[in-house]
């Protein structure tokens, strides 16, 4: 029988959504369709639940909540429709596939990458916790892998969704990325092998294969243990980023679990692992990128980013650094940008605390969902070595970071949108720089970084006063040896 209402290829809906390819319907039943949004000329993503009405509220609900997170691990949500006999919520679209089905045709990630993609994931649940709601759909289904991104889909406002749900669905997403398989303590099977068991117990992903590291093997096993009170997701995160550091710059450095002789009462009940000297010793020199770099395995020779290695010698004696100034500066406005906030960029370089560079008054902090963000990107006019980037803004809330590269296309001739889309997609995180929500001023102190090509990425503006969003961005100062 003929669903009522049911959608065909070419349909659009509310006048903007034109379906373009069923991609699969959900384990609840929900049609996922490939689709474009006609004006803007973008791909999304358009999920369908039929009926609408009071059976969608805990999807619209999620929809409405999933879409005030603006995070680079999160899928941005653009509308949420009910219209009575269907409802439906459009999203962006993510070119990338699900982790289920990646260790299901290629097997289990190496232990580097699944510290990675967990890192990426309780760093979006960081940001989703902050608002106060829960993700409620954590699995290996909803963790997407993309060539440039690791994202988290498909929130769901459901009753029996919580903050901790969340984290020990993440202890199972690390459990499934190290082992390809998934966890009976843990609902659903998502179409994957259950775990194994030894003597009726969930078996440790280092009893299925012996080169996950000792601390990687204790945390996992830690997620899933209900008896012990579960990280919050700032937590889980900030200590994803340590592991994963140690492991991926040193190799199998000797992390192993060990009770700490702090006292109780100061001591998170949840966290059994410490870091040795030696890893804290390579964190302290290192910012190395995570996350997004987790499947990108041409890295040029010699470690970081253009070649360079991420570690280096503390230079002879104690000179200061000293300021470098930008040969060139340019906006950087990719994707729907009308070109129109190109002006000014040198106010930001020109050390004069009364001008500035600014972007137009937006109706959304996420620019308007018109583009992924605004950068101003400076040219250095050689490969320096980078101690500090500082930038004054013009309101505090702000959601900024540093990106480089090797080269800018648009050199030598005109910045056009298709040359700033190439500086997006090509330019890599600074270690230690990532975005984050920053007040009027900010200072990066780096470590280990070469580069010529250098871009303040602005990914959320802060409210002005008119009630849009806006911001000013006063100076920029780089300094380095």
């Amino acid at each position: 029988m003929t669903q009522v209402g049911a959608p065909a290829v070419g349909e659009v809906l509310a006048d903007r959504y034109r379906l373009e390819e069923h991609i699969h319907d959900d384990s609840t039943g929900r049609q996922v369709w490939r689709g474009v949004d006609v004006i803007l000329r973008r791909p999304v993503t358009i999920v369908l639940k039929y009926p609408g009405g009071d059976s969608a509220n805990d999807m619209l609900q999620a929809a409405v909540a999933a879409s005030r997170v603006v995070h680079p691990h999160t899928v941005g949500v653009y509308d949420a429709v009910d219209e009575g006999e269907r409802a439906y919520v459009v999203r962006e679209y993510v070119d990338g596939h699900p982790l289920r089905e990646i260790v299901a045709t290629d097997g289990p990630l190496d232990p580097v990458r699944a510290t990675a993609v967990a890192y990426a994931i309780a760093d979006a649940l960081a940001a989703i916790h902050e608002t106060g709601v829960a993700h409620g759909n954590v699995h290996p289904n909803t963790v997407l892998l993309g060539a440039e991104r690791i994202v988290l889909a498909d929130a769901r406002a459901s009753a029996d969704a919580s903050q901790e749900g969340d984290i020990r669905g993440l202890g199972g997403v690390l459990y499934c990325a190290l082992t390809g398989t998934w966890p009976a303590e843990l609902p659903g099977d998502f179409g994957l092998p259950p775990a194994p068991t030894v003597d009726g117990k969930l078996a440790a992903p280092r009893q299925v294969r012996p080169d996950v590291p000792n601390y990687i093997d204790a945390l996992t096993m830690d997620l899933l243990d209900d008896q012990l009170a579960a990280p919050t997701a700032a937590e889980l995160s900030g200590e994803l980023a340590r592991l994963n550091i140690a492991n991926e710059v040193s190799g199998p450095l000797d992390l192993v679990a060990v009770e700490t002789p702090d006292p109780p009462e100061r001591r998170p009940r949840w966290k059994k692992l410490t870091v040795g000297i030696a890893g804290l010793a390579v964190i302290s020199l290192l910012g190395l990128l995570i996350g997004t770099k987790w499947l990108n395995s041409n890295t040029s020779e010699g470690g970081g980013p253009n070649g360079t290695s991420t570690s280096q010698s503390s230079p002879g004696g104690n000179s200061a650094p000293t300021a470098i100034k930008p040969a060139n500066v340019r906006i950087v406005d990719p994707d729907q940008g009308d070109r129109t906030e190109l002006n000014d960029a040198k106010n930001a370089i020109d050390d004069s605390a009364t001008t500035q560079w600014e972007t137009q008054d937006y109706k959304q902090a996420n620019f308007g969902s018109f583009k992924r963000g605004m950068g101003i990107l400076l040219d250095l006019g050689k490969v320096r070595d980078i101690s500090t980037v500082s930038v004054v803004l013009s309101d505090g809330g702000a959601t900024v970071g540093l990106r480089m590269g090797e080269s800018d296309p648009a050199d030598g001739g005109m910045s056009t949108t298709a040359k700033d889309n190439s500086v997006v997609s090509s330019y890599k995180q600074v270690p230690g720089a990532e975005q984050q929500v920053v007040q009027v001023t900010k200072s990066w102190t780096l470590s280990g970084v070469k580069t010529r090509y250098l871009m303040v990425w602005i990914t959320k503006l802060p409210q002005a006063q008119d009630g849009g969003y806006q911001l000013g961005v006063k100076d920029i100062k780089v300094r380095g040896q």
